[in-house]
Protein backbone atom coordinates (compact mmCIF):
# COMPACT_ATOMS: atom_id res chain seq x y z
CA UNK A 1 0.00 0.00 0.00
CA UNK A 2 2.98 2.60 1.12
CA UNK A 3 4.17 2.11 -2.68
CA UNK A 4 1.75 3.86 -4.21
CA UNK A 5 2.25 7.21 -2.29
CA UNK A 6 4.82 9.34 -4.23
CA UNK A 7 5.82 13.07 -2.95
CA UNK A 8 7.69 14.92 -5.49
CA UNK A 9 10.15 17.29 -3.35
CA UNK A 10 10.42 19.94 -5.91
CA UNK A 11 6.96 21.10 -4.73
CA UNK A 12 8.17 21.47 -1.26
CA UNK A 13 11.04 24.07 -2.77
CA UNK A 14 8.52 27.27 -1.94
CA UNK A 15 7.64 25.82 1.46
CA UNK A 16 9.30 27.94 4.54
CA UNK A 17 7.29 25.85 6.80
CA UNK A 18 6.02 22.16 6.17
CA UNK A 19 3.00 21.70 8.04
CA UNK A 20 0.89 18.17 8.62
CA UNK A 21 -1.64 20.14 6.06
CA UNK A 22 1.15 20.56 3.48
CA UNK A 23 1.63 16.77 3.90
CA UNK A 24 -1.85 15.97 3.39
CA UNK A 25 -1.63 17.94 0.07
CA UNK A 26 0.94 16.94 -1.22
CA UNK A 27 -0.43 13.54 -1.26
CA UNK A 28 -3.66 14.65 -2.72
CA UNK A 29 -1.54 16.49 -5.57
CA UNK A 30 0.62 13.55 -5.97
CA UNK A 31 -1.34 10.64 -5.69
CA UNK A 32 -4.81 11.36 -6.55
CA UNK A 33 -5.88 10.87 -3.04
CA UNK A 34 -9.55 12.01 -1.66
CA UNK A 35 -8.71 14.42 0.91
CA UNK A 36 -10.47 12.69 3.22
CA UNK A 37 -8.05 9.28 2.72
CA UNK A 38 -4.99 11.73 2.93
CA UNK A 39 -5.83 13.51 6.32
CA UNK A 40 -6.00 10.18 7.81
CA UNK A 41 -2.79 8.76 6.40
CA UNK A 42 -1.48 11.87 7.79
CA UNK A 43 -2.80 11.35 11.06
CA UNK A 44 -2.66 7.80 11.34
CA UNK A 45 1.36 8.19 10.50
CA UNK A 46 1.58 11.01 13.57
CA UNK A 47 -0.61 9.18 15.54
CA UNK A 48 1.66 6.13 15.78
CA UNK A 49 4.79 7.92 16.60
CA UNK A 50 2.59 9.93 19.94
CA UNK A 51 1.76 6.16 20.75
CA UNK A 52 5.10 4.86 20.43
CA UNK A 53 6.74 7.57 22.08
CA UNK A 54 4.07 7.87 25.17
CA UNK A 55 4.87 4.19 25.93
CA UNK A 56 8.50 4.69 26.13
CA UNK A 57 9.84 3.60 22.89
CA UNK A 58 11.91 5.13 20.45
CA UNK A 59 10.82 5.92 16.34
CA UNK A 60 13.48 5.46 14.08
CA UNK A 61 12.99 6.74 10.99
CA UNK A 62 15.82 5.17 8.80
CA UNK A 63 17.48 8.30 6.70
CA UNK A 64 16.24 11.01 8.74
CA UNK A 65 16.46 10.01 12.01
CA UNK A 66 15.47 9.17 15.83
CA UNK A 67 13.16 10.36 18.68
CA UNK A 68 12.97 9.14 21.71
CA UNK A 69 11.57 10.35 25.10
CA UNK A 70 14.12 11.29 27.33
CA UNK A 71 14.02 12.35 31.46
CA UNK A 72 15.37 15.79 32.17
CA UNK A 73 16.43 16.42 35.66
CA UNK A 74 15.42 19.39 38.31
CA UNK A 75 17.96 22.21 37.76
CA UNK A 76 18.26 25.71 38.57
CA UNK A 77 17.69 28.14 35.90
CA UNK A 78 18.64 31.83 36.14
CA UNK A 79 15.83 34.46 34.80
CA UNK A 80 17.35 36.55 32.36
CA UNK A 81 15.73 39.71 33.66
CA UNK A 82 16.46 39.93 37.27
CA UNK A 83 19.16 37.53 37.35
CA UNK A 84 17.80 35.50 40.13
CA UNK A 85 18.24 31.59 40.24
CA UNK A 86 14.89 29.89 40.07
CA UNK A 87 13.96 26.19 40.07
CA UNK A 88 13.24 24.14 37.18
CA UNK A 89 11.33 20.79 37.74
CA UNK A 90 12.04 17.45 36.04
CA UNK A 91 10.51 17.06 33.20
CA UNK A 92 10.40 14.10 29.87
CA UNK A 93 11.53 16.06 26.64
CA UNK A 94 11.65 14.42 23.27
CA UNK A 95 14.94 14.24 22.16
CA UNK A 96 15.81 13.73 18.47
CA UNK A 97 19.18 12.23 16.76
CA UNK A 98 19.33 12.99 13.00
CA UNK A 99 20.60 10.18 10.62
CA UNK A 100 23.90 10.13 9.23
CA UNK A 101 22.15 10.94 5.44
CA UNK A 102 20.33 14.18 6.90
CA UNK A 103 23.35 15.49 8.30
CA UNK A 104 24.96 14.97 5.14
CA UNK A 105 21.86 16.59 3.31
CA UNK A 106 22.52 19.31 5.67
CA UNK A 107 25.75 20.22 5.01
CA UNK A 108 25.67 20.22 1.74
Amino acid sequence: MINRFILKSNILDTLNTLTKADITQLLIKCNNLPKREAKQLVNLFFEEIYTTLSAGNKVKLTGFGTFEVRQRKSHLGRNIDTGTLIPIAARKVVHFLPSQKLKDKLLL
